[in-house]
């Protein structure tokens, strides 16, 4: 099954087309973007990154998801699977010039609902969603906290894709079951 188009109040998500290439490099191009979350990339780098979310759908039936506000691309939402740790992330991540709007909690939401939707209802079925990110990335822990995610310290760790002694590399993770989900909505 796939899920290559979901709908909330404001935003379509869909799968990411080549047509939209050149925003999501601007999107990982930007420093301000990339602050909290490693150094920006090429367009190589970006290209590639989108080969393998593309990839991810092809595979899942599920990836990370463009957000697309009346046809423009403002960043993306949805699950991948860490390469360095067991689960199922979700994360998100919003060009500068749309921050503070709430389209990641409103995108990240609707992931919510058909992940812990089960497939006999159409959904995923996830039992249990994790989401991480650098300690000091104030911004998205609020959003984490605001979707109801809960903080696991134990669970936190140094990500071993960032380099010793960066900030970026103390990382807080926080999870969210099946059950924390009914109990929610």
């Amino acid at each position: 099954m796939s899920w290559d188009r979901l709908e909330t109040e404001r935003l379509v998500l869909r799968r990411w087309t080549d047509a939209d290439r050149p925003a999501f490099h601007a999107m990982n191009s930007d420093p301000a973007v990339m602050a909290t979350l490693g150094p920006v990339m090429r367009r190589s780098e970006s290209d590639a990154f989108m080969n393998r979310i593309t990839e991810a759908f092809d595979l899942q039936g599920y990836g990370l998801w463009c957000l697309d506000l009346d046809g423009d691309p403002i960043g993306f939402t949805g699950y991948m699977k860490p390469w360095f740790r067991d689960g199922i992330e979700i994360g998100w991540r919003i060009r500068s010039d749309a921050w503070g709007r709430g389209y990641a909690p409103e995108a990240a939401l609707a992931c919510l609902e058909l992940g812990f939707r089960s497939r006999d209802d159409g959904g995923i079925g996830f039992d249990e969603v994790i989401t991480f990110t650098a300690v000091t990335n104030t911004k998205s822990r609020r959003v984490m906290e605001k979707l109801g995610f809960t903080r696991d310290p134990d669970g936190d760790f140094d990500h071993p894709g960032v380099a010793e002694g960066n900030p970026l590399r103390p990382h807080a993770l926080y999870r969210m079951t099946a059950a924390d989900w009914a109990d929610r909505t």
